[in-house]
């Protein structure tokens, strides 16, 4: 077990106040890691950050579209901790409308509003190249680190449009353009930076997780658990082992890869 031990390592979660975020917070601190817990919401981060075993952990307000911002975080981290070790790069927007009576409309790929497109592409894309370039840099004048690009699986297969219908066979929503092609980006942008940044001895892996059920529709639940093999959807708590697994000596020969951890939905 020794092989996931993370005491005295410093890791950085982005998107740290998230559904999922809140979770590899825990799962890192849990295994001895001071947390970097990273979000845009100083307030939720100083929440989040409280609540986790261990420490000391450090709470920033950190917006991933701005260098300056991600560069002062580095700052204050090297000066409290002396060094990076492990990148989460889990900081997403999945983008929703906030009227439903216009958002099968809204959502179609022939009406999908270039400003909201443009708006997940900055964080979802830019957000994570900022980031890794950013707290990377660090780990590759040490000579080591791991860098894990939170994904989708709708970064690997296309949706499936019709688990968006309601039971009188309604289309309330239209999986977007932006989230895919956004993800999609990222599991190849994790191949571009294994490969670029080994011989520094920095890994980087994707995660890419399947659907958290989160109060959705009951539908929506139901028919997104039919077609997964394990028969539901995931819980928050369900990418603890993975995140771990990533930033651990545990997969100390693993980079380049997508680690893909979704009930088997893309099985079949």
């Amino acid at each position: 077990m020794n092989l996931f031990d993370l005491t005295n390592k410093t890791a950085i979660v982005t998107g740290a106040c998230g559904l999922i975020g809140r979770q590899h917070c825990a799962a890192l601190a849990a295994a001895g890691a001071n947390v970097v817990v990273a979000d845009i919401n100083q307030a939720a981060a100083d929440a989040v950050a409280a609540g986790l075993p261990g420490g000391p952990h450090l709470p920033l307000a950190v917006d991933v579209t701005k260098p300056e911002s991600l560069a002062a975080a580095r700052d204050q981290i090297i000066k409290q901790f002396g060094h990076i070790d492990v990148l989460v790069n889990n900081a997403a927007i999945n983008d929703m409308f906030e009227n439903p009576a216009l958002a099968a409309d809204l959502s179609k790929f022939e009406n999908f509003p270039l400003a909201t497109f443009q708006k997940v592409l900055e964080v979802n894309v830019t957000g994570v190249f900022l980031a890794a370039q950013i707290f990377g840099t660090p780990m590759a004048v040490q000579g080591s680190g791991s860098i894990i690009n939170v994904a989708s699986t709708y970064g690997i297969v296309g949706p499936d449009q019709s688990i968006y219908r309601n039971e009188a066979g309604e289309q309330t929503f239209y999986k977007s353009p932006s989230y895919p092609m956004t993800k999609g980006a990222v599991v190849n942008f994790t191949r571009y930076l294994a490969a670029y940044w080994g011989p520094q001895g920095v890994r980087v892996n994707t995660l890419s997780p399947g659907g958290v059920e989160n109060s959705q529709d009951a539908f929506f639940v139901k028919q997104y658990s039919a077609k997964t093999p394990l028969g539901r959807m995931a819980a928050a708590t369900d990418y603890q082992g993975a995140v771990v697994f990533l930033a651990s000596e545990a997969s100390a020969y693993m980079t380049g890869a997508n680690l893909v951890v979704d009930g088997g939905w893309t099985a079949i």
